[in-house]
């Protein structure tokens, strides 16, 4: 029998944070039928936020990071929007990832990777997903990354 998605978690020492709420006149999720939109994550809490720009300061590895924070926080308020029960999700159908980028950093799908690999890795198969990696020249508070997702759930 294939574990619960909580189960999963729980053995690989994931604990998903509490979901943030929304920064500005927008809501942090929009369901319609089986689909949960989420709104874009940021990688980390308010005063803990990893910031920077890719090509400028930052590694590969500290975008990987901050990609890896947004899918956890995208987790987050999955749970949230299924009341509390991550068990109701079926499976992350997209993500698309915003990466704060020098002008000659051309390596975004590097970087989203951070996201993508973690949510494979928390959620086996029901974690995979298709995505789009795009640089951008800023963002929200100076984040390093931002990433929305859809996701299927019951």
């Amino acid at each position: 029998m294939t574990p619960l998605l909580s189960e999963r978690l729980a053995a690989a020492g994931i604990t998903l944070p509490e979901a943030a709420a929304p920064a500005a006149n927008y809501v942090p999720f929009v369901q319609i039928g089986d689909i949960l939109h989420v709104s874009g994550q940021l990688p980390g809490v308010p005063g803990a936020l990893i910031t920077g720009q890719m090509g400028a300061g930052l590694s590969i590895e500290d975008g990987v990071a901050a990609a890896r924070a947004c899918a956890l926080n995208l987790l987050g308020q999955v749970r949230a929007a299924c009341g509390g029960d991550i068990d109701r999700l079926d499976r992350v159908v997209k993500i698309t990832g915003f990466v704060n980028s020098a002008p000659t950093f051309g390596e975004q799908p590097k970087v989203i990777n951070g996201a993508s690999d973690f949510l494979v890795e928390a959620l086996g198969e029901a974690g995979r997903h298709a995505r789009s990696a795009v640089g951008v020249s800023a963002l929200p508070f100076g984040v390093a990354v931002e990433i929305e997702g859809l996701f299927q759930i019951r």
